[in-house]
């Protein structure tokens, strides 16, 4: 094969030195480029299982303290797990969490759990309890360690955390309840059935986390909310709650003072 000019046959040794140059040239040019660290096409290269499963944040170590009821603790921070579900998705509510077979024509979500247990829980995540509402001679709201309540559950494959804030809304403004919760404690009394056995701790009715005062409340809201009000503030926000069924872990998260 000849290769030609324009000015005609080039001299074939002549070509191949020039040939040769050239090649030597593009090796200078890229012992160049690799010296400058130029990217190699690595730094798009997506991280391997390995790298992300390093990169997830630890896990909290998991305690149980009774059937449906965690304590985890990550360093300092403590919280308590609750398993539930949905129980309602519509309507007046008196409160948020119930126990199963209890309240849940007014309860969004239910927890087949013993509620002196979630009381047990939040002390080891030290929050403190305080007193339930007071009535007579005068109302006082509910008091105790503020408490952040959060929902977790499965949506479409994937896990969602929502604050349960959000599943509530306020029927006067329209807007979803602006206030956490506080440990108000409930109320341990005699069975008036076996007034020499074990106490009953009120909560166990029903009243777990509610948006309406009650003197049995577990949780309640540090705000006047009366039970017996024929228009009550609070609704399920239907379009914001998953389908009667779904699981949630029920998360409880003392808001502690530094």
């Amino acid at each position: 094969m000849s290769f030609r000019t324009a000015a005609g046959p080039a001299p074939t040794g002549l070509l191949r030195k020039r040939i040769a140059r050239a090649f030597c040239l593009l090796g200078a040019v890229a012992l160049l480029v690799s010296a400058l660290g130029c990217d190699d096409g690595t730094a798009d290269r997506p991280a391997s299982k390995k790298d992300a499963e390093e990169k997830k944040p630890p896990e909290g170590k998991k305690v149980p303290v009774g059937d449906g009821v965690q304590l985890e603790i990550l360093g300092d921070t403590r919280r308590v797990l609750v398993s539930a579900e949905v129980c309602l998705r519509e309507g007046p509510l008196e409160q948020l969490l119930t126990r199963k077979m209890k309240k849940e024509h007014e309860a969004i979500i239910a927890a087949d759990v013993d509620a002196r247990k979630i009381h047990e829980a939040l002390i080891l995540a030290r929050a403190k309890e305080g007193s339930t509402v007071r009535w007579l001679p005068k109302y006082q709201a509910p008091t105790g360690t503020p408490i952040r309540v959060s929902l977790r559950y499965t949506s479409r494959g994937k896990t969602v955390t929502a604050p349960a804030r959000s599943w509530i809304k306020n029927v006067n403004t329209g807007k979803e309840l602006d206030t956490d919760w506080v440990f108000a404690g409930s109320m341990l009394v005699d069975n008036p059935l076996d007034k020499n056995g074990p106490k009953r701790y009120l909560a166990n009715d029903g009243d777990v986390i509610c948006v309406s005062n009650f003197e049995s409340a577990l949780l309640d809201l540090p705000v006047m909310s009366p039970k017996d009000d024929p228009d009550r503030s609070y609704v399920a926000w239907t379009e914001r709650i998953p389908p009667v069924g779904t699981r949630v872990t029920v998360i409880l998260e003392p808001v502690l003072k530094k």
